[in-house]
């Protein structure tokens, strides 16, 4: 077995929240979600450290230093790190959509301020040594669409705003494409409005395999598609041409990196819009090798190794309870993750 012991390994605890709620399934706690995350091992492996969502009931964005004091405690208990943390920058959480008025837009900086505030905090009391803070547009594709270039260039002011917050704090942001989000719906879409905010080395992306596989496809962005509309998954090296082509314009930016699965079709759960399905690993309807795949993302042109995030994630969003709760779920999911590893991480 490879002795690579990096990227560490982590768990998304955001899936015991996205997607339930009183119009789906009940949330699962943080404290299930760290108890199932840390009983995972595969031949003496174990995950290295979980991501957080903070929002309530899982970490309430305004807590303050003794609730963020029991969570480093009750984290670092199980053995594990924490990475990147999730911003609640949408309007029912208490933000606003990036490219709304006034009102709209000094919520979504506000929750990525204080957002860092707790990352800065993690970081103090010693169990966040890396990881990012993610964001998103907040805001709709149909609406985005009532005027495209004004919205993205309206979505790449508040980022840049938001990137002046985030510097204070010593702190990178990563934008995460998926499909359901305004301005960032799409490969193309997403590397302009990146280019648009042009602070690289405050602003990435955030690529999750899952989400990315249908931006060849062109949910929601057909004109901006790689794959065409009858595409039958016939031809691997079509489908690796066009994981190339897209890779090679987001890899540059990518700082962040979750492992998914995907069957080309898009889910939506509760109160969250559809966007990219995310499957078990070992799903026989999945449309991506896992371990292959990743590599468009973490090697270079040249095939090298890019170490470009120190830890990669598995996010598994809008799953049922029912998987969720079983152990070997978390068991296969350690097991893709470490394949990974293998296959394209590095030793320190």
């Amino acid at each position: 077995m490879s002795q690579n012991n990096f990227p560490k390994l982590h768990n998304a605890m955001w899936p015991g929240l996205v997607g339930k709620g009183p119009d789906s399934e009940p949330p699962i706690s943080l404290d299930t979600m760290l108890d199932l995350t840390a009983a995972a091992e595969v031949d003496g492996v174990r995950f290295d450290g979980v991501d957080l969502f903070l929002f309530d009931p899982h970490v309430n964005i305004d807590a303050d230093h003794g609730e963020l004091n029991r969570l480093a405690d009750k984290v670092a208990a199980r053995g594990f790190a924490i990475g990147s943390l999730v911003a609640p920058v949408w309007p029912p959480t208490g933000g606003g959509s990036a490219m709304g008025g006034d009102d709209d837009r000094k919520g979504f900086v506000t929750q990525v301020r204080k957002a860092c505030e707790i990352a800065r905090t993690l970081r103090a009391l010693g169990v966040r040594p890396y990881g990012v803070i993610r964001i998103d547009s907040a805001s709709g594709v149909a609406d985005w669409a009532k005027d495209p270039e004004a919205n993205s260039r309206r979505i790449a002011e508040t980022f840049r705003e938001a990137c002046d917050i985030a510097e204070g704090y010593g702190e990178r942001l990563a934008a995460e494409g998926e499909i359901c989000w305004g301005g960032m719906h799409s490969w193309k879409r997403m590397v302009q409005l990146l280019e648009l905010v042009d602070r690289p080395n405050t602003l990435g992306f955030q690529a999750d395999m899952a989400h990315t596989l249908l931006f060849t496809l062109g949910f929601n962005a057909p004109e901006d598609r790689l794959l065409p509309a009858d595409f039958a998954w016939d031809s691997d090296a079509a489908f690796q041409s066009a994981l190339k082509t897209m890779t090679d314009a987001l890899r540059p930016w990518t700082i962040d990196f979750h492992i998914a699965q995907n069957d080309a079709t898009v889910k939506g759960s509760g109160s969250h819009d559809k966007t990219g399905r995310h499957c078990l690993p070992n799903d026989p309807n999945g449309k991506l090798n896992i371990a292959r795949d990743a590599g468009h993302w973490m090697r270079n042109g040249d095939g090298a190794v890019t170490k470009a995030f120190r830890h990669i994630c598995w996010d598994g969003c809008m799953f049922p309870n029912e998987t969720m709760m079983k152990q070997r779920t978390w068991n296969d999911i350690l097991s893709a993750m470490i394949a990974v590893r293998n296959s394209h991480g590095w030793s320190e």
